[in-house]
């Protein structure tokens, strides 16, 4: 038998350790709210245009509860197998939440990432267009989707060469269920954050120009969020500012 890389996400802590842990996320949440604004203003922007999304990988469905009680309704996930099963344990919150897919996707995954995604942040390839089109006929459910660009030409970290995006955007604007709503990138490891995001906002701008609808700029982490916001980033993604550091995975026996 295989050891599942992350705990159950259905696992529950007991009461008091439940009210402390949404103490943490509660003070955690309150410090990055503060962030985006400071950085919003400093930019010269309305922090209500800017949206966070709240990663919440690898960590159980009842955190998921816990920052929704919170007044989160904007959650990332990056892998579908956590993502559909907490997406199905969370399915009865009201105001329901928003599933924000922001993880490479394989074409294999997209029927199931359709059932419950409302927006998919890593469109890179005319081939996932396709698989995701076919899946969102079969679930009858409309796809926003992000054409995630590559702003290092490191295909290991996904994204579609800047010169690939207008055809991938044309593509999804062609589907019937399909909505190209703008781009998304994640920062290069050796590259200052706000050199990347400008490159980033240069690429949105030239999509706006076919595609006027498509407004949003998914940029910034929990490190580089405010570079993301000084260049224009509608959404920032954060995971560990809010939700402590992940625990890594433990080996394979």
């Amino acid at each position: 038998m295989t050891t599942p890389p992350h705990p159950a996400p259905e696992a529950v802590r007991a009461p008091d350790a439940l009210q402390a842990r949404r103490a943490f996320l509660a003070d955690r949440l309150a410090a990055v709210r503060a962030r985006i604004a400071e950085a919003a203003r400093a930019a010269g922007r309305d922090h209500t245009g800017i949206t966070l999304i709240t990663v919440t990988k690898t960590r159980p469905a009842e955190d998921v509860r816990l920052l929704a009680a919170l007044g989160v309704r904007d959650m990332g996930e990056n892998q579908d197998q956590q993502a559909s099963v907490k997406a199905a344990a969370c399915a009865d919150l009201s105001p329901a939440l928003s599933w924000h897919f922001v993880g490479r996707l394989q074409t294999n995954k997209a029927a199931s990432v359709a059932r419950y995604a409302d927006m998919v942040h890593s469109v890179d390839r005319v081939c996932l267009v396709t698989a995701l089109g076919r899946a969102a006929d079969r679930a009858e459910r409309e796809l926003r989707c992000l054409v995630q660009v590559s702003l290092d030409d490191d295909p290991g970290r996904g994204g579609a060469h800047p010169d690939e995006v207008s055809r991938i955007a044309d593509l999804l604007a062609g589907s019937p269920l399909l909505t190209v709503a703008g781009v998304m990138a994640v920062a290069p490891p050796r590259e200052p954050a706000d050199r990347a995001f400008a490159r980033l906002r240069e690429v949105r701008e030239r999509l706006l120009g076919d595609h006027p609808d498509a407004t949003v700029m998914s940029a910034g982490m929990s490190g580089d969020l405010e570079a993301a916001i000084t260049a224009g980033a509608t959404h920032v993604r954060v995971g560990s500012a809010v939700l402590g550091a992940r625990t890594p995975a433990p080996p394979s026996p």
